[in-house]
């Protein structure tokens, strides 16, 4: 978020704030939390060394850039064609669809260094995605689970959504960005053709309020609890979408615009003192009762990207 305002604003202390953030995700690195670091990375690392190299050329942006990305892609099961999301004993066998948001570091780096192989594994991994977790009408797993040594895909599971059938409004909206980008670095039409039935179903889903239900098939989804940040990250893929597009995309333009006033009307926190957030009405993890009805810090970061692209800002980390 820092990096997106200095875009804007050129202050020097953004920049110095952003690199002082980015020193500590190094430090992670280097230390016993190494050990917890999982497909995030890409998440982790796109926001903050990728962009500040974009921005400024910076070598060591740049190196810590590569090592995540490495990391990464360690993490690929040559067996099933998809990266491990998580640790521990019982989740290591587990594939989920916010994996899509994170291939771009992979493709980003083939760029970069001239070197296939990290494309190899993106195209890989969101192939397995295209053909597993989504469903004929347009909606998305959350997560599959693999045997590790055959690859063999065993069954879908609800991780954060109400049910392995269900559709979690969040897991949409990563994969409407997930599969753009994936067609924006490869040109390949089936991504392209797949995040426009995802957006269609998704925008199909909302109800005249059109804050997302944490939850599109929980019971009394008109009631649920909402995810403002499921809102922001579809505005800002549906945007990303509209610019992609060989024939445009109008439509999805104006419902990213339809989205993000929703949000301005009904979640806003900006002008309350008392809220560190932009965003209101987030839901992190419903199942586990964690982060219910807050303000979650990558809605807001999806949230300013995308009023960035609506003036002009086309250049994002991904």
């Amino acid at each position: 978020m820092l990096w997106l305002l200095f875009r804007k604003r050129q202050e020097t202390k953004l920049m110095e704030l952003a690199i002082e953030a980015e020193d500590e995700l190094e430090r992670v690195i280097c230390s016993e939390e190494f050990y917890g670091l999982h497909h995030d990375v890409g998440f982790q690392f796109q926001p903050t060394a990728v962009m500040r190299y974009k921005l400024t050329g910076d070598a060591t942006a740049r190196r810590r850039a590569l090592l995540a990305a490495a990391l990464l892609m360690s993490r690929f099961n040559i067996a099933g064609n998809f990266i491990e999301a998580w640790n521990g004993a019982s989740r290591q066998e587990m594939a989920i669809i916010d994996t899509l948001m994170n291939l771009p570091l992979l493709f980003w780096t083939a760029e970069e260094t001239k070197q296939p192989r990290f494309r190899h594994v993106a195209q890989a991994h969101a192939a397995t995605a295209l053909s597993l977790f989504m469903r004929p009408d347009g909606t998305t797993h959350h997560v599959w689970r693999f045997d590790r040594v055959s690859g063999k895909p065993i069954e879908p599971m609800g991780g954060q959504g109400y049910a392995p059938t269900s559709t979690w409004s969040r897991g949409q909206a990563w994969s409407i960005y997930g599969f753009t980008l994936a067609y924006r670095y490869t040109s390949t039409n089936a991504y392209a053709m797949a995040a426009q039935r995802i957006a269609d179903s998704f925008i199909a889903a909302l109800s005249p309020e059109n804050v997302p239900p944490w939850d599109f098939h929980a019971p009394e989804a008109s009631t649920a609890p909402r995810d403002s940040s499921a809102g922001a990250i579809a505005a800002s893929g549906l945007l990303e979408l509209a610019r992609v597009l060989p024939n445009g995309g109008a439509v999805y333009h104006q419902a990213a615009c339809n989205l993000l006033q929703a949000l301005c009307v009904h979640c806003r926190a900006w002008d309350d003192p008392s809220q560190d957030g932009l965003l209101l009405h987030a839901t992190g993890n419903l199942v586990t009762n964690r982060d219910v009805d807050v303000s979650l810090i990558y809605g807001d970061y999806f949230f300013l990207e995308a009023l960035g692209k609506l003036q002009g800002f086309t250049e994002t980390c991904w």
